[in-house]
C-alpha cells in the first residue's frame, strides 16, 4: 500500500511527527449536514490503516478545525470513543469561533508553523486546499491525501470478481 510505503521511506532517515485530520480522515463528513460529532461514524479502515504503521518513532497528533468553541469538547469525546492512539496531550483542535476570518487552511499552517520539531512532519487531510496551503508553507512536510489510506488493490479485486 503506497501509505505504508511512504512512511516507511521516511523512516528510514526521520522520526515522523503525523497530524491527522479528523473530518472526513478518521469520521464520516457529510458536507452540508448539521453538525453534531456524536453522531459521527468512524472510518474504522483509516484509523486501522493509521494504526497499522504506528511504532515508537511516530508521535500520533490529531489536527482538526471547528466552526464552534463547543464542538472541541465533542470532538475530544468522539476521539475518546474511537482513536485510541491519540492521547489528549496532542489533540489540536482549533475553533473558527475563536480565530474569527480565518480558513481551515491558515489555522493549520499556523499551527504547524509555530510546532517546534526535528522531526519529519507529515499531514492526513481530506481537504486539498488544506494540503495545498500547508505544503505551500511547509515545503519539507509531507502532504498525504486520505484516498492514500485506501488500498485500492482490495477494490480492484472486487471489481474484477463483480465483473
Amino acid at each position: 500500500m503506497h501509505f505504508k510505503r511512504v512512511i516507511n521511506n521516511i523512516l528510514k532517515e526521520n522520526d515522523i511527527v503525523l497530524f491527522i485530520d479528523m473530518d472526513g480522515v478518521l469520521a464520516s463528513y457529510d458536507f452540508g449536514k448539521p453538525y453534531n460529532f456524536g453522531m459521527k461514524r468512524p472510518l474504522n479502515s483509516n484509523i486501522n490503516k493509521i494504526k497499522e504503521v504506528l511504532n515508537e518513532r511516530i508521535e500520533v497528533h490529531i489536527l482538526s478545525v471547528c466552526n464552534n468553541d463547543s464542538q472541541i469538547e465533542e470532538k475530544n469525546s468522539w476521539l475518546d470513543k474511537y482513536v485510541d492512539y491519540a492521547s489528549k496531550d496532542n489533540r489540536h483542535i482549533i475553533s473558527k469561533e475563536s480565530n474569527p476570518g480565518k480558513t481551515s487552511a491558515q489555522l493549520k499552517l499556523e499551527f504547524l508553523e509555530s510546532f517546534s520539531t526535528n522531526k519529519k512532519i507529515v499531514l492526513i487531510d481530506d481537504d486539498n486546499v488544506v494540503l495545498k496551503v500547508v505544503h505551500k508553507g511547509l515545503k519539507d512536510a509531507v502532504m498525504i491525501q486520505d484516498s492514500e489510506l485506501v488500498d485500492w488493490g482490495y477494490y480492484d479485486r472486487i471489481w474484477r470478481i463483480v465483473f
